[in-house]
Protein backbone atom coordinates (compact mmCIF):
# COMPACT_ATOMS: atom_id res chain seq x y z
CA UNK A 1 0.00 0.00 0.00
CA UNK A 2 1.56 3.42 -1.26
CA UNK A 3 1.71 6.24 1.26
CA UNK A 4 -0.57 8.99 0.55
CA UNK A 5 0.15 12.25 -0.27
CA UNK A 6 -1.23 15.34 1.28
CA UNK A 7 -3.27 17.44 -0.62
CA UNK A 8 -1.87 20.69 -2.28
CA UNK A 9 -2.11 23.77 0.21
CA UNK A 10 -4.61 26.53 -1.46
CA UNK A 11 -3.72 29.14 -3.22
CA UNK A 12 -1.92 32.13 -0.58
CA UNK A 13 -2.11 29.42 2.11
CA UNK A 14 1.49 29.08 4.07
CA UNK A 15 2.77 25.86 4.40
CA UNK A 16 5.07 25.37 7.97
CA UNK A 17 8.03 23.05 7.17
CA UNK A 18 10.08 23.64 10.60
CA UNK A 19 9.02 25.55 13.77
CA UNK A 20 11.97 26.99 16.60
CA UNK A 21 9.57 26.86 19.55
CA UNK A 22 12.59 27.20 22.11
CA UNK A 23 13.00 30.40 21.02
CA UNK A 24 9.52 31.65 22.13
CA UNK A 25 10.69 30.56 25.32
CA UNK A 26 13.99 31.16 26.05
CA UNK A 27 13.54 35.30 23.78
CA UNK A 28 11.16 38.11 24.45
CA UNK A 29 9.89 38.66 20.36
CA UNK A 30 10.23 42.34 19.96
CA UNK A 31 9.41 42.10 15.81
CA UNK A 32 9.06 39.33 13.19
CA UNK A 33 10.29 39.94 10.12
CA UNK A 34 10.03 37.69 6.25
CA UNK A 35 13.08 36.90 4.73
CA UNK A 36 13.59 34.96 1.39
CA UNK A 37 16.20 32.40 1.58
CA UNK A 38 19.28 31.73 -0.87
CA UNK A 39 19.06 27.95 -1.12
CA UNK A 40 20.92 25.17 -3.66
CA UNK A 41 18.52 23.06 -5.40
CA UNK A 42 18.81 20.04 -3.41
CA UNK A 43 18.23 22.20 -0.26
CA UNK A 44 15.12 22.85 -1.36
CA UNK A 45 14.32 19.56 -2.04
CA UNK A 46 14.63 18.63 1.16
CA UNK A 47 13.31 21.35 3.06
CA UNK A 48 10.06 20.73 0.76
CA UNK A 49 10.16 17.12 2.63
CA UNK A 50 9.88 18.56 6.16
CA UNK A 51 14.38 17.54 6.50
CA UNK A 52 15.26 20.75 8.40
CA UNK A 53 15.81 22.19 11.51
CA UNK A 54 16.03 25.09 13.36
CA UNK A 55 17.19 24.23 16.68
CA UNK A 56 20.50 25.90 17.82
CA UNK A 57 20.30 28.69 14.98
CA UNK A 58 20.21 32.22 14.71
CA UNK A 59 21.39 35.03 12.13
CA UNK A 60 23.93 37.65 12.05
CA UNK A 61 24.91 40.92 9.94
CA UNK A 62 27.58 41.20 8.07
CA UNK A 63 28.57 44.18 8.85
CA UNK A 64 30.96 44.88 5.58
CA UNK A 65 28.78 43.56 2.66
CA UNK A 66 25.74 44.72 4.40
CA UNK A 67 24.22 40.88 4.61
CA UNK A 68 22.21 38.60 6.95
CA UNK A 69 23.54 35.14 7.21
CA UNK A 70 21.57 32.42 8.80
CA UNK A 71 24.25 29.96 10.75
CA UNK A 72 23.58 26.49 12.46
CA UNK A 73 20.49 26.21 10.42
CA UNK A 74 20.32 22.28 9.44
CA UNK A 75 18.80 21.30 6.24
CA UNK A 76 19.85 17.48 6.20
CA UNK A 77 20.98 16.36 2.29
CA UNK A 78 18.18 15.00 -0.28
CA UNK A 79 18.26 11.28 -0.27
CA UNK A 80 18.47 11.31 -4.24
CA UNK A 81 21.13 14.37 -4.86
CA UNK A 82 24.00 11.90 -4.91
CA UNK A 83 27.32 14.20 -5.68
CA UNK A 84 25.33 17.64 -6.39
CA UNK A 85 24.37 17.49 -2.27
CA UNK A 86 24.65 20.11 -0.36
CA UNK A 87 26.79 20.51 3.44
CA UNK A 88 24.28 20.15 6.28
CA UNK A 89 25.15 22.88 7.98
CA UNK A 90 26.32 25.71 5.64
CA UNK A 91 25.76 29.57 5.97
CA UNK A 92 22.92 30.74 4.21
CA UNK A 93 22.32 33.74 2.95
CA UNK A 94 18.74 36.04 4.33
CA UNK A 95 17.47 37.96 1.17
CA UNK A 96 16.12 41.31 2.59
CA UNK A 97 15.81 44.91 1.66
CA UNK A 98 18.86 47.41 2.56
CA UNK A 99 16.67 49.55 4.75
CA UNK A 100 15.72 46.13 6.99
CA UNK A 101 19.39 45.22 6.79
CA UNK A 102 20.51 48.74 7.88
CA UNK A 103 17.67 48.66 10.73
CA UNK A 104 18.67 45.31 11.85
CA UNK A 105 22.02 45.95 12.29
CA UNK A 106 21.48 49.27 14.52
CA UNK A 107 19.25 46.50 16.14
CA UNK A 108 21.67 43.61 17.18
CA UNK A 109 24.43 46.68 17.62
CA UNK A 110 22.71 47.40 20.80
CA UNK A 111 23.32 44.87 24.04
CA UNK A 112 21.60 41.85 24.72
CA UNK A 113 19.47 42.11 21.44
CA UNK A 114 19.95 38.73 18.72
CA UNK A 115 17.99 37.42 15.65
CA UNK A 116 16.51 34.05 16.14
CA UNK A 117 15.27 31.80 12.98
CA UNK A 118 11.59 30.81 14.65
CA UNK A 119 9.95 29.53 11.52
CA UNK A 120 10.60 28.10 7.77
CA UNK A 121 7.34 27.64 5.79
CA UNK A 122 6.49 27.76 2.21
CA UNK A 123 4.56 30.44 0.68
CA UNK A 124 3.43 30.99 -3.02
CA UNK A 125 6.01 28.08 -3.91
CA UNK A 126 8.94 29.73 -2.40
CA UNK A 127 11.00 28.99 1.13
CA UNK A 128 10.55 32.07 3.64
CA UNK A 129 11.82 32.27 7.33
CA UNK A 130 10.38 34.01 10.02
CA UNK A 131 13.09 36.21 11.47
CA UNK A 132 12.29 36.80 15.29
CA UNK A 133 14.25 40.41 16.22
CA UNK A 134 14.79 39.46 19.94
CA UNK A 135 15.71 40.21 23.26
CA UNK A 136 16.99 37.39 25.78
CA UNK A 137 14.81 36.63 28.57
CA UNK A 138 16.25 36.33 32.37
CA UNK A 139 15.19 33.36 34.70
CA UNK A 140 12.90 35.82 36.31
CA UNK A 141 11.15 36.39 33.25
CA UNK A 142 10.62 32.74 32.13
CA UNK A 143 8.64 31.64 35.06
CA UNK A 144 6.45 35.31 35.08
CA UNK A 145 5.73 33.98 31.60
CA UNK A 146 4.70 30.18 32.53
CA UNK A 147 2.75 31.58 35.30
CA UNK A 148 0.71 34.36 33.39
CA UNK A 149 -0.13 31.08 31.09
CA UNK A 150 -1.10 29.16 33.74
CA UNK A 151 -3.37 31.99 34.89
CA UNK A 152 -5.46 32.39 31.87
CA UNK A 153 -5.59 28.46 31.13
CA UNK A 154 -7.32 28.54 34.81
CA UNK A 155 -9.42 31.64 33.93
CA UNK A 156 -10.47 29.75 30.65
CA UNK A 157 -11.27 26.62 32.92
CA UNK A 158 -13.53 28.45 35.19
CA UNK A 159 -15.28 30.13 32.55
CA UNK A 160 -16.07 27.43 30.48
CA UNK A 161 -17.38 25.25 33.90
CA UNK A 162 -19.59 28.50 34.30
CA UNK A 163 -21.25 28.51 30.59
CA UNK A 164 -21.95 24.95 31.04
CA UNK A 165 -23.95 25.65 33.47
Amino acid sequence: MAAQKKPAPAKGETVSLARNRKAFHDYEIVEKLEAGLELRGTEVKSVREGRASLVGAWAHVDKDADEVWLDNATIQPYEYGNLHNHVATRMRRLLLHRREILRLRAFTERKGNTLVPLELYLKRGRVKLLLGVCRGKTEFDKRETIKRREDDRAARRVIAAHLKR
